[in-house]
């Protein structure tokens, strides 16, 4: 076989694998798009929830602000977690999400409209 062959070759073969490999990864950005999707909807339903806590609070006269309940449910997260995220990935990531719940209590709480949240 000569070096044309061989080149041509190798093309076609670069060309296959490349055509293979954005198959592959529109495959998977299809599974990270409809996850995507459901943590929409999951986080929704959180926030709708913590909305109904965050009447209850109001109710009885609670703070919007559970130092204790966070904490737990930041230790529960991280002993949970089967990775690959670290631990400290999955503790930013529910700071963040029990943060906006929280703020989101509060606007709430404060008779504020969903504009301002």
């Amino acid at each position: 076989m000569g070096l044309v062959q061989r080149r041509s070759n190798a093309r076609e073969f670069a060309r296959h694998y490349t055509e293979e490999v954005r198959v592959e990864i529109g495959e998977i950005r299809k599974r990270i798009d409809l996850l995507d999707d459901v943590l929409l909807r999951i986080f929704n339903e959180r926030a709708r929830l913590a909305l109904e806590i965050g009447r209850w609070k109001k109710e009885e006269g609670l703070p919007v602000y559970d130092p204790a309940r966070e904490k737990r449910i930041f230790s529960r997260m991280k002993g949970d977690n089967p990775g690959p995220l670290d631990d400290g990935a999955i503790l930013r990531l529910f700071e963040r999400v029990v943060d906006e719940s929280r703020r989101l209590e509060r606007i709430k709480s404060e008779g504020e409209g969903p504009e301002k949240c």
